[in-house]
């Protein structure tokens, strides 16, 4: 029987749950519909754009920049704060409407998941029947919308997905490639950052069709024997990870992202390192566990990994204990 994945994402995440809190606050204002950011605190001067607007987005702000530089672009932005145990209630909510269609549902980050849907059609009709009913769902009983990629892999799944937005359902099968994938630039590939980008478009292969039409070797060379494969093989669409429903027990856990632009600033570093500290911790907090190593590895301007380790043998603070090495 062949494969069937949807990935489900949540539109502007962040920013969605922030306007939903409010409505449900009394606020008589969508910050959907207006120039908003979800940010720090302004009146520290550390602040920055963790998420924005459609509306905000039209005037050049970008997640990552300070609210002071926003707010140069903007000066009637909207900022609210982040509240991340309202995030992941949402999130929960999510995830337990998408358990009711299938039960290999994986949880891949706060705002997003990808589903197994192989075999559910006697029950839910066709994968593009069934997604609009997720969709449609999502958006009556929790408020905010999503959009889902259907694909006969996971790679496909989550490029699809990333078309247009918001409140949309895409497919990006085999046959659909040449025409909805191929085009895009390299830089819309998955787990292909702004460094690899550089190498590449500097050796004339700019869109994920050129990098499909070269050959495996020309790819590694550039890239590297490991990462230049399992690239070089997302450009033909190739992937065969499965859903993870029920993941192996873990010695340990970790989250990791890539970023479109470089991080260059501590006050851009926090709130990512919120961010993903929250996604360990609800995992952590789901199994039952506790820690007591705690490491954060990123890679530099030059492209080297580097990394740093702290052992924690009392009640002291973890971020306090990791930024004073």
């Amino acid at each position: 029987m062949p494969k069937i994945y949807f990935h489900v994402d949540v539109n502007s995440a962040f920013l969605s749950w922030s306007a939903l809190k409010a409505l449900q606050g009394g606020s008589t204002v969508d910050l959907r519909t207006i120039p908003a950011v979800v940010g720090g605190d302004e009146a520290k001067r550390h602040g920055v754009v963790l998420a924005k607007s459609t509306p905000a987005k039209k005037f050049g702000i970008q997640t990552g920049e300070s609210l002071f530089a926003a707010r140069v672009k903007c000066p009637g932005l909207t900022v609210v704060p982040p509240d991340f145990d309202f995030y992941v209630k949402n999130s929960k909510a999510l995830i337990q409407i998408l358990n009711d269609y299938t039960p290999d549902v994986e949880q891949y980050s706060i705002d997003e998941a990808f589903l197994d849907m192989t075999g559910t059609e006697a029950l839910f009709g066709p994968p593009l029947t069934a997604a609009h009913t997720i969709r449609r769902r999502v958006r009556r009983e929790l408020g905010f919308t999503v959009n889902v990629g259907i694909a006969p892999n996971r790679l496909l799944a989550k490029m699809a997905s990333d078309f247009e937005k918001p409140d949309k359902v895409h497919t990006l099968f085999p046959e659909e490639i040449p025409t909805k994938m191929w085009p895009l630039s390299v830089r819309d590939l998955l787990f292909l950052g702004k460094a690899f980008e550089k190498k590449l478009t500097e050796a004339g292969i700019r869109t994920i069709g050129d990098m499909a039409h070269v050959s495996e070797s020309e790819i590694q060379a550039l890239l590297g024997n490991k990462a230049g494969h399992q690239l070089h093989q997302y450009a033909l669409g190739i992937d065969e990870s499965p859903v993870k429903a029920k993941p192996e027990e873990a010695k340990g856990f970790s989250v990791e992202t890539t970023f479109n632009d470089d991080i260059v600033s501590v006050e851009q570093v926090l709130p990512i390192l919120l961010e993903q500290c929250d996604v360990v911790t609800t995992r952590m907090r789901r199994k039952g566990k506790k820690c007591t190593s705690v490491s954060v590895t990123f890679r530099t301007l030059d492209f080297k990994n580097k990394s740093h380790q702290t052992t924690l043998s009392n009640a002291t603070d973890m971020t306090d204990e990791i930024f004073r090495n």
